[in-house]
């Protein structure tokens, strides 16, 4: 996993570096020189321009400069608080944006490279560090767009929260010496490839079908595929058994043929039969498609739902998604239940389903929001969005950024919910089986066709995207 400082973070990390200022300035401009020269396809008679501010960043920037014209590029430097807002820098072939840092605090309105490549050091000038939003944008604060961000020591949450994906370009994580005080400092990480290969356990060869186990409850008239998903998620990323419990649906109807089995739950007051269903699963996912049978006619939401008495009657580990979230209603009622529960619960809300849970929409800074919600509730949360934050109560951060615009469709969630469980299923933690799931369902959706990919597609695209990792 990648670390992830916060720009305080940062500080109190280069505060404690055992070297001088001047050599991690040598070693950051020298990593950004090496970059320039990668985009550019060398140095010899190539034209840059470099826009550096007073700070340490101006200062990585000159040195980037220096070792540059040591290669025989042809480098302007200009003072960052003489380039006017909005004009259009010098012709090259290359600029290094070394203007500001994560500390800025004022608004920044940056100049115009026109079409010349854009390298920014650090973070873009004007991101904020902590929210990945222009400072100031109320104000009229802007960023200025970079093509490749280097970045030292650790991810900082701007580069990967709110604007930053859109305006960092290819982020390169570059080590200056500081490797160690970032490991003590960071309390958050980036999911890779490497991590799944590393804590996704692999299947005995003496394995059976009911050793990682799924139940899913779900499914109403109006949206009878949503548990379906879920089902076909948890079996491609590996559960041995698929059991979909639908309310008020005779056994086996409505349900098209499949790997899974059909449960019949009573229409009303299903939680103990749901929870019996559960009894053989190693973990279960409750809400995709329940619509209005989430709730108890008369009772409103909360501790006297269906949903409630499930994950209170079960004893396995459980993904709470969809209309189980609106069920439950507050943190209040998640947090009584998750104290009551010997196994842990996953919390799988899209924006809206956060906002309702905790009455207002997500915080700019996610990282530290979903830390709070998973600390006030006793459960592993993870907010869904472009980039995925997921939470452990004890503080933990793991940050996917796999996710894009394809999986912006219908059902998409109900799979990475099925996902999540069959991970837990198999032994993960549930932390990072939430994020494991997450980073699997984003690169899965990326072996799906740019346009037009379907919730369904993903399932198939999931089991080969891990078959071909795990090989």
């Amino acid at each position: 996993m990648i670390p992830i400082v916060t720009p305080e973070e940062m500080a109190a990390v280069d505060r404690a570096a055992p070297e001088r200022v001047d050599v991690l300035v040598e070693r950051a401009g020298y990593a950004v020189a090496r970059s320039a020269i990668q985009m550019m396809g060398g140095a010899y008679g190539k034209r840059v321009v470099v826009v550096a501010g007073q700070g340490n960043n101006g200062a990585d920037g000159r040195a980037a400069a220096a070792f540059l014209a040591t290669r025989g590029a042809a480098v302007s430097v200009l003072e960052a608080g003489s380039v006017a807002a909005g004009v259009v820098l010098p012709a090259a072939d290359l600029v290094i944006d070394a203007a500001y840092g994560t500390g800025l605090s004022r608004p920044y309105s940056p100049p115009d490279p026109g079409r010349t490549p854009v390298l920014a050091v650090d973070i873009p000038s004007g991101l904020s560090g902590t929210t990945g939003n222009p400072v100031g944008a109320d104000a009229g604060g802007g960023a200025l767009r970079a093509d490749r961000t280097v970045t030292f020591a650790a991810y900082k949450p701007g580069l990967l929260l709110g604007a930053g994906p859109d305006l960092t370009g290819l982020i390169e994580v570059v080590d200056i010496g500081l490797g160690p005080l970032v490991d003590r400092a960071a309390h958050a990480w980036v999911v890779t490839d490497d991590d799944v290969a590393g804590l996704l356990p692999p299947r005995a060869r003496r394995t059976h079908k009911w050793n990682a186990a799924v139940t899913v409850v779900g499914g109403s008239q109006a949206m009878p595929g949503a548990p379906l998903l879920s089902a076909q998620g948890a079996l491609r990323a590996g559960a041995g058994y698929a059991m979909v419990a639908v309310p008020g649906s005779p056994l086996g109807a409505g349900l098209p043929p499949g790997e899974y089995v059909g449960i019949s739950l009573p229409e009303r007051h299903w939680g103990a039969a749901a929870a019996e269903s559960a009894r053989r699963a190693r973990a279960a996912v409750i809400g995709p498609g329940l619509g209005a049978g989430a709730l108890c006619p008369g009772s409103g939401a909360g501790a006297d739902t269906p949903v409630a008495r499930f994950l209170a009657a079960t004893s396995v580990p459980a993904v709470v998604d969809a209309d189980g979230l609106t069920a439950l209603h507050d943190v209040a009622t998640v947090r009584k239940i998750a104290e009551d529960r010997v196994h842990p619960m996953v919390l799988t809300p899209h924006e809206g389903e956060f906002a309702r849970l905790v009455t207002r929409p997500p915080a700019d800074d996610r990282i530290a929001d979903v830390r709070d919600v998973a600390s006030k509730t006793g459960t592993v949360v993870l907010l869904k969005g472009s980039t995925t934050v997921v939470a452990d109560p004890d503080g933990r951060v793991l940050v996917v950024d796999s996710g894009s615009s394809r999986l912006a469709t219908a059902g998409t969630g109900d799979v990475l919910s099925g996902v999540i469980a069959a991970f837990l299923a198999r032994g993960v933690a549930a932390l990072e089986a939430a994020a494991l799931g997450a980073h699997c369902h984003g690169r899965a959706a990326g072996l799906g066709p740019s346009e037009g990919l379907v919730a369904s597609d993903l399932p198939t695209l999931l089991s080969r995207w891990l078959s071909e990792l795990l090989v």
